[in-house]
């Protein structure tokens, strides 16, 4: 094997960007060079740099290629075309099995060659999401201008250059040499393996590997917050973004004037990171701390001083604009906002932002009637509903699109609203990811809840429905957010009846499916959680449960009796009764109604038919009992009457009436177990 090394080097990369970009080149190389089985494949990148290694064979070992062509038969023009093609004539073919093949014998080619031959197509089409152009004269483009191409195979240089139809590309063409830190170490040196590039490049300021720039970074502004006893607000997304900035990370520290203390925490973390990509700190007791770190591209010699100094500068500039919206918002109570909503449009098919926040409030009120809560409750719910999207109004929220809900929260506390409300205008939003936690506040819960149904039912309403990878209007969110908030708090609600006071009289053949919409978000979330989808999957045959607490707790009982050897082998056998049926009822079915006890002939017919009359009247006692484990003994308490069955009773009988007699036992079985699922959908 050889060590294949290449190494993009350009003007600075958004960060972004990056990781997409060498991980294509990744797939692409592979993919190119398939022939030279690529492998040990590790890739870098940075602001300034993408580069790949891998092993590759020393060469594409000789080989015959076959190509099959016309029929024999087919005609003249078919085999011209065909010789055309190839640049070969007839007599170069070989008639096999009917067929005219060309079989050629291909030298070796060496690794160089086919890189060399690869890369300048690679390079002249590689996927940036967006490219430029630069210089004069070149139709040549990249993400930022491409300075150097660095390609050595196992240390030597592999040769090539990205001229094309008399298009030069700057005048790019492959090398061995790279550059360092730009304002520390901008000189070039020579590259002669993957490992010394490496090594030159941290000697002279560059970490090129990603994960250790995001350990630098994240463990060196903990240490720097360390000092100054605080603590870092985690935010890996600032990290990862931040790596992508920076070449050698030197993190600093510096304050904040007391005077923007006062400012909601929240919006200084956010001005500090959208504006200035800034780490927000905290004290030990959790209250925002009066500094923040950021992360500088070089270590300085005074420790940052200037450095700090100019970003505090910064700083003050940004938080007095927040200061400015901060005390303007407040001059204008919340409620008297709503009326404006009116004004903002939230979809063309379905009204403004004041008609929704209207829906939200009513809908807020039915939640919280159906959570159970009291009358206080209630109107507290439904006051927060009507207030929950007045921010949007807002000069804050207007900078700060991440802040909806938060700011509404602070301005309806402000304002003298009850504090139940307050909260719930602030957290109705929960949870905006996978991360976070959802509203736990009864209140709060029930204005969530109300948000998502509204803007599920709407939008299958009028048809807008995610479609493959598209989900525009984050509806699958939406969905995983209704299942979380009723998981995580245990709420007993009849899904069903809430989803159909969120339609609000719409109509429609797409808001028929938004249950099984959201039965399949549960399937998805379980699935990620490791439980087993088939099992869902059959609890879920009859429809949505519009208990998800009970549905959940069904499916659990189910999950631990399948895994008994009583429920393996009852699986096994509704099975086998569900294939005789089927197959059966193909011929002349369906065998539907009462079995006739006086057409039974042996005793396992009757201990069976027995054993269901009572497994019936126990099942459904205990699933009215929501006494599921009680159930599922219920149900596996027919395997040994089931095996006997089987053991001794010829089914299909040579007289049709018994024969039908045994089938409607039979259908009286799959019946039962449906009361549980439908075991037909269960793997094993």
């Amino acid at each position: 094997m050889a060590e294949f090394f290449l190494e993009l080097f350009s003007e600075e990369i958004p960060a972004g960007a990056q990781e997409k970009a060498v991980n294509d080149l990744s797939s692409l190389l592979t993919t190119a060079l398939d022939g030279l089985n690529p492998s040990n494949i590790r890739t870098f990148y940075g602001t300034r740099r993408i580069a790949i290694t891998l092993d590759v064979d020393a060469e594409i070992p000789a080989r015959t290629l076959s190509e099959r062509g016309p029929r024999d038969g087919a005609p003249e023009k078919a085999l011209a075309g065909f010789t055309r093609k190839h640049g070969v004539t007839p007599d170069d073919l070989t008639l096999e099995n009917g067929f005219w093949v060309l079989n050629r014998d291909l030298p070796p080619v060496p690794a160089s060659a086919r890189i060399a031959e690869a890369l300048p197509d690679l390079l002249w089409k590689f996927p940036w999401p967006k490219s430029m152009r630069w210089g004069n004269g070149s139709l040549f483009t990249w993400i930022r201008p491409l300075r150097r191409i660095v390609c050595l195979l196992d240390g030597a240089l592999v040769e090539f250059d990205l001229t094309r139809d008399g298009d030069d590309a700057h005048g790019l063409r492959s090398g061995i040499q790279s550059e360092g830190h730009r304002f520390i170490a901008p000189e070039a040196f020579t590259v002669t393996s993957a490992a010394q590039w490496r090594s030159a490049l941290t000697e002279r300021s560059v970490i090129v590997d990603a994960d250790e720039r995001r350990a630098m970074i994240r463990d060196g502004v903990a240490a720097r917050a360390a000092e100054h006893d605080a603590l870092v607000v985690e935010d890996e997304g600032l990290v990862s973004e931040v790596a992508g900035l920076v070449e050698f990370p030197a993190p600093l520290i510096g304050k904040i004037d007391d005077a923007f203390m006062d400012l909601p925490p929240e919006v200084m973390q956010v001005s500090m990171r959208i504006n200035q990509r800034y780490f927000a700190l905290r004290t030990q007791d959790g209250k925002a701390a009066p500094l923040f770190a950021f992360v500088a591209n070089l270590p300085f010699a005074d420790q940052g001083a200037l450095t700090i100094a100019g970003n505090e500068r910064v700083l003050r500039a940004r938080f007095a604009d927040a200061r400015h919206f901060w005390d303007l918002d407040r001059k204008t109570p919340l409620a008297e906002r709503v009326a404006a909503l009116d004004a903002v449009t939230f979809h063309a098919k379905l009204g403004t932002q004041g008609a929704r926040a209207q829906r939200i409030s009513a809908l807020a009120g039915k939640v919280a009637q159906a959570m159970g809560l009291d009358a206080t409750s209630i109107t507290h719910a439904e006051r927060a509903g009507l207030l929950s999207k007045a921010d949007l109004t807002t000069g804050m929220v207007g900078e700060f699109p991440e802040l909806q809900g938060v700011m509404g929260g602070y301005y309806a506390a402000h304002d003298g609203e009850a504090e139940a409300v307050a909260r719930a205008v602030s957290e109705h939003y929960l949870p905006r990811g996978q991360a976070d936690a959802t509203a736990t506040a009864p209140v709060s819960i029930a204005v969530a809840l109300a948000d998502r149904l509204d803007l599920l039912a709407g939008f299958f309403a009028i048809g807008e429905t995610p479609s493959g990878s598209g989900d525009p209007y984050a509806l699958r969110r939406a969905a995983l957010g209704v299942i979380r908030t009723i998981r995580d708090n245990g709420l007993r609600l009849d899904l069903m009846a809430l989803i159909t006071e969120a339609a609000a009289g719409r109509n429609g053949e797409t808001l028929k499916t938004l249950p099984s919409f959201i039965a399949e978000r549960l399937r998805v979330q379980l699935r990620s959680e490791g439980a087993r989808y088939d099992v869902l999957a059959a609890t879920l045959a009859g429809g949505l449960d519009g208990d998800l607490v009970r549905l959940l707790a069904r499916t659990d009982a189910l999950s631990a009796m399948i895994q008994s050897e009583d429920g393996k082998n009852l699986l096994t056998a509704a099975k086998r009764a569900a294939n005789i049926l089927r197959i059966e009822d193909k011929k002349d079915g369906p065998h539907t109604g009462e079995p006739d006890a006086s057409l039974y002939t042996q005793d396992e017919e009757r201990a069976l038919a027995t054993a269901l009359t009572a497994a019936v009247s126990d099942t459904k006692t205990a699933l009215e009992a929501e006494n599921f484990t009680q159930a599922m003994h219920a149900i596996a308490s027919l395997r040994p009457v089931l095996d006997h069955f089987f053991e001794a009773v010829i089914v299909n009988a040579p007289e049709a009436d018994i024969r039908k007699n045994r089938l409607r036992l039979l259908a009286t079985f799959r019946t039962t177990t449906g009361l549980i699922a439908d075991f037909s959908q269960i793997d094993g």
